[in-house]
């Protein structure tokens, strides 16, 4: 059965998101450097040592863009502001073009009858901040916050909803533990830190937005579904140590202003001074809705070989999975958001913020048929209503991406969107998927 926007609640917002670094071209409107750049400019770091200084070019090309998301029956676009965009050295002087520009989006936006979702952090660390010490340095929150400041006095008062950081797992443990992302350390002392520091920018936001009387305020965790590979007793402690490092630790530190005790294992260590008092002064607060982003399963079991903590490992799956190597788990999603609502949040609005597959697909006498992907989206929105019967407050979804983009260390070779990019012409292309979603979502 193939659900369309009659399936959902009445008021049920379908939007597509994009971050800023993926799409924008990060060489356009004076934005200053950022760890990507040094990132992928070191050897092995990222696929053909790519980066984001052209990517897909939305800073001359946003209005054909948002053409395609009014045209494909879309509510909203999820997008996310760049901190080296605003502010070049991450303090201090403002570029005026980078505020300006993100003013004309806004603009745009408005213009087609699309909301604006704002992330006001997608990875992209100025690279003066990142020079000292980025999310380990225990001022990196008043930098955060001034930031903040500075972007919503220009377009905050017409964004639909704001999420202060998104995916900080990523942020600080792939980042700064497993080395994926930039800065690319693989330190448990710095990863200890950016895990709390990255809580503790995200309250400062929310704090001084609250200020300025802001009531539409969020943040953005991705989720990924933990599973032990035996009952054995040491599978399943390495399944609830990547649980709670994965799936806890944010969403506990704010809700219940706590860490949980699976992860602090390895994490207590290396706290950052005052760590606790942090949790009541800034961390634990309200919000006012929770993205989550979800795309996968890993199966953990204890690692014999491993002489340090977490001790686990990957087990692969036997589900098909995307371009990838994720395994293809919809379970998963709803498990997630009925999660959330039932030891979390309770009825507060969720929504599901990413959600999306990437496959190798190729223009073929101009079009692009993916099939896979249609599946794929139609067995994650079956998730979704099957947690709304089941009691969660889902108010919206955002597929990603809107367009193949800059796909961070895979560089441009992994592509997600519902809009194909030639990356040589920049071309855009709706595939198959997206006109299944323009059907699926017209308002009949």
């Amino acid at each position: 059965m193939t659900l369309t926007r009659k399936d959902f609640p009445e008021g049920f917002t379908f939007g597509a998101a994009t971050a800023a670094y993926q799409v924008e071209g990060h060489k356009f409107g004076g934005a200053g450097p950022t760890h990507w750049d040094t990132f992928s400019a070191t050897p092995g770091n990222v696929v053909r040592a790519e980066d984001g200084a052209l990517a897909c070019d939305q800073y001359h090309r946003y209005g054909d863009d948002f053409d395609l998301l009014k045209a494909g029956n879309f509510d909203a676009y999820r997008f996310s502001t760049s901190w080296a965009r605003v502010l070049p050295e991450g303090r201090g002087q403002v570029n005026q073009e980078g505020l300006d520009y993100y003013d004309r989006l806004t603009d745009a936006l408005l213009e087609r009858g699309l909301k604006p979702y704002q992330t006001l952090y997608h990875w992209e660390m100025p690279s003066a901040l990142a020079d000292l010490g980025g999310w380990t340095n225990p001022d990196i929150h008043n930098w955060f916050g001034d930031y903040v400041e500075i972007i919503d006095a220009k377009i905050g008062d017409r964004m639909e909803a704001i999420a202060t950081i998104n995916e900080p797992w990523c942020v600080a443990f792939l980042s700064h533990f497993l080395g994926a992302h930039a800065p690319g350390l693989r330190d448990i002392r710095a990863t200890a830190r950016a895990m709390h520091h990255v809580l503790k920018a995200h309250g400062e936001a929310m704090t001084r937005l609250r200020a300025k009387g802001r009531d539409n305020l969020g943040i953005v965790l991705n989720f990924d579904y933990c599973e032990a590979a035996t009952e054995d007793p040491k599978d399943q402690k390495a399944a609830a140590t990547a649980d709670a490092i994965f799936n806890r630790w944010f969403i506990e530190a704010i809700t219940k202003g706590t860490y949980p005790a699976e992860a602090m294992e390895g994490f207590a260590p290396h706290m950052p001074k005052g760590w606790k008092d942090d949790l009541k002064s800034h961390i634990h607060q309200p919000l006012d809705w929770l993205g989550v982003n979800y795309y996968t399963r890993h199966i953990h079991a204890h690692d014999e070989t491993a002489s340090a903590w977490p001790n686990g490992r990957d087990v692969q799956g036997h589900r098909a999975t995307t371009q990838m190597g994720w395994e293809i788990y919809p379970e998963g999603l709803h498990h997630f958001l009925t999660r959330m609502s039932e030891s979390y949040v309770g009825d507060l609005p969720l929504y599901v913020t990413e959600n999306g597959m990437a496959w190798d697909d190729r223009v073929v006498n101009g079009a692009v048929n993916d099939p896979e992907r249609a599946a794929f989206i139609q067995s994650h929105l079956a998730a979704m209503k099957r947690a709304i019967e089941d009691g969660a407050n889902l108010q919206g979804f955002f597929y990603w991406s809107l367009l193949d983009n800059y796909e961070w260390a895979e560089g441009y070779e992994k592509r997600f969107g519902i809009v194909h990019v030639d990356f040589e012409t920049l071309q855009r292309t709706p595939k198959a998927s997206y006109h299944m979603l323009k059907d699926i979502l017209a308002q009949d």
